[in-house]
């Protein structure tokens, strides 16, 4: 019987064994592998942090001890082995437990996460909070390599001096974010973590530790250890320069030796940081060869299904195409680049490729400014972390009208990565933008037209396309694409009612069109709006004058949305029309499946429907 399967709680791991200890990290990840090939999850950056996150709970107490993560990619061992065990089997499904760190979860989760750079902004807020509420616990922040270059943990670092507060810092290192690091940090990192320096010192440290007489201080040991290798030249330290305390790098999968700097750590007056190594995919050969492929793996379901082109890779297929003929093309990416699918864009191209890191901001003003120096850039980011980008997409771009084409991937519902992952902010957001045109393709004929349009285009354009399949042709019929910013009206209204879409909501339509035809309804006309913003009101103020009922749906909020924009413009018209919106309302949409999260919004075919019936019902009663 594994030693998992007794665990009661968290409490019992300082009673074990390093035998048991090695023993319990196999039955995590054993657990971890077997749960995540089946629902679909992080497996790679987890598995990598198992004996950290044992040894973090040999020495920190999580229900009183504030644990911050960065991402949170990497707690799946925290959570097992915290108060989810039993619950694990869950994970990312509707109604079970998020993939991320979830406050209203467990008492173990301290602060809600999914993007990167966040803990050591939370955990200065924690410590400071601490201190002025006069209490007594540790607040400790894990952060990775990738996370830390980011600009806002650059601005927390910056500002522990000036706080004057305690906290534990622990860099997560294994040389990976998604992809592997890259810029000077990375290169700082790596020799930090070569410099034979810090291996001497850390050999010194548990010298000076053994057999410690009772009462001495931790100031003293230290003191002890850094004497016995002053004549050591000790290399250029980033977190020295920032006064901050840095040691390492120890090994972050021995836990006797992390347990041994964590209670050091903790007897310490000052802020700490300490450096780990690990390795991404530790246990588990393939994530060990390909860490980069095995970060998210799909669930069983999903890898069941055909394999097909995805929205990401045509997108990347279309603006490799045009670089072949454009020299100015360039594309540029926030660490993103398996997940964009520009890895042959990147081996086509090396030099006009443009990898910065988690480092969304700098990437829109970077291309901003290639932009205003003659080149065509192409920024791929989701539209999750294009929050992050907002102010310099309006102030750096947009206010000065410059050519740059947002590639906005993994646009509407995401599914089971949850909360912090919809894209479900950047039409409200992008269609208020001065100068920025919006659109979304319905298909891949019209994702060539709209690329090729903007890339020809004297300002800015964004361009949102959904995750999953790419849908090659969609009520087509024979006809070409539109083109420009126009609607295009696929079908006309043989009744009351028109249906109204966008993007990936243009196929749910016809859908309901086809299943409204099949129940002898009056045929709803269909209309691709094709551009969020400009809206073409000089084709739809005539359907929208004509009356009857118009039926919106869109894969974004609703409040700042496209069906809002439809009813203002109605309303201003005096149509006598009614507008009936389906998308998201103002909610937070949970981790589960799309097709779950769509019912959860009421997107489904019987609702789109019944508008048909409800319409017929009313004629004729």
């Amino acid at each position: 019987m594994s030693i998992l399967e007794n665990m009661e709680g968290p409490d019992e791991l300082e009673r074990l064994s390093y035998a048991d200890v090695d023993v319990l990290c196999q039955d995590v990840r054993d657990m971890i592998t077997d749960v995540v090939f089946e629902n679909g999850g992080h497996l790679a950056s987890s598995l990598g942090a198992v004996e950290l996150t044992v040894s973090i709970l040999r020495n920190f107490d999580p229900y009183s001890d504030r644990i911050v993560f960065d991402v949170g990619h990497q707690t799946y061992p925290y959570k097992i082995l915290t108060d989810r065990k039993d619950r694990f089997h869950s994970v990312r499904s509707l109604g079970g437990i998020s993939g991320f760190p979830k406050r209203s979860e467990s008492p173990c989760d301290h602060f809600d996460v999914g993007h990167s750079s966040t803990s050591l902004s939370a955990a200065l807020g924690y410590a400071k909070a601490r201190d002025l509420l006069k209490e007594d616990h540790e607040v400790v922040a894990i952060i990775g390599d990738g996370s830390i270059i980011n600009g806002m943990a650059f601005e927390a670092l910056n500002h522990l001096k000036e706080a004057d507060t305690k906290v534990i810092f622990v860099l997560n290192d294994n040389d990976m974010a998604i992809s592997p690091r890259i810029g000077g940090a990375a290169n700082h990192f790596a020799h930090l973590s070569a410099n034979p320096y810090y291996r001497k010192f850390k050999k010194a440290i548990k010298e000076c530790c053994k057999g410690i007489p009772k009462g001495e201080t931790i100031e003293h040991i230290l003191g002890k250890a850094k004497d016995q290798i002053k004549s050591l030249v000790k290399p250029e330290n980033i977190f020295d320069s920032l006064d901050i305390d840095y040691w390492g790098p120890f090994d972050g999968h021995s836990v006797e030796e992390m347990d041994l700097i964590f209670s050091l750590a903790k007897k310490f007056d000052k802020s700490v940081l300490i450096h780990l190594i690990t390795q991404k995919g530790r246990g588990l050969e393939i994530a060990e060869r390909e860490p980069s492929v095995y970060h998210g793996v799909p669930s069983a379901l999903s890898r069941l299904k055909k394999a097909s082109k995805s929205w990401s890779q045509a997108v990347a297929d279309e603006i490799g195409d045009l670089a072949e003929r454009d020299p100015r093309v360039v594309a540029l990416t926030p660490a993103m680049k398996e997940g964009s699918k520009l890895n042959g864009f990147a081996e086509s191209f090396p030099d006009r490729f443009f990898d910065v890191g988690i480092a969304e901001e700098h990437m829109v003003t970077m291309a901003a400014g290639m932009a205003a120096g003659g080149l065509k850039p192409v920024a791929f980011i989701y539209s999750t972390f294009l929050q992050r980008a907002m102010d310099q997409m309006a102030l750096d771009v947009c206010l000065q009208n410059l050519p740059v084409l947002f590639a906005i991937d993994r646009a509407g519902m995401v599914g089971e990565d949850g909360e912090t992952h919809q894209g479900l902010f950047d039409i409200g957001w992008c269609r208020m933008i001065p100068n920025l045109v919006v659109q979304a393709p319905r298909d891949l004929v019209d994702l060539k037209a709209m690329i090729a349009e903007a890339m020809n285009r004297d300002g800015p354009t964004a361009i949102r396309y959904p995750r999953g399949a790419v849908v090659t042709s969609l009520c087509r019929e024979g006809s070409i694409s539109v083109q420009g910013l126009k609607a295009e009206i696929l079908y006309p209204s043989l009744g009351e009612v028109t249906y109204m879409g966008i993007g990936k909501t243009v196929n749910f339509l016809a859908q309901a069109r086809d299943e409204a035809i099949r129940r002898l309804y009056p045929s709803p006309g269909l209309v691709d709006l094709r551009t969020i913003a400009p809206l073409d009101y000089e084709t739809l103020d005539p359907l929208l004058l004509r009356g009857g009922t118009v039926v919106t749906a869109e894969d974004g909020y609703l409040d700042g949305g496209i069906g809002e924009a439809i009813a203002a413009r109605a309303a201003e018209l005096n149509a006598d029309v009614s507008i009936h919106r389906m998308g998201v309302k103002k909610a937070f949409l949970p981790h589960g499946t799309v097709e779950d999260q769509w019912d959860i919004c009421g997107m489904t075919l019987e609702k789109a429907v019944s508008f048909c019936g409800e319409k017929t019902e009313r004629k004729t009663g």
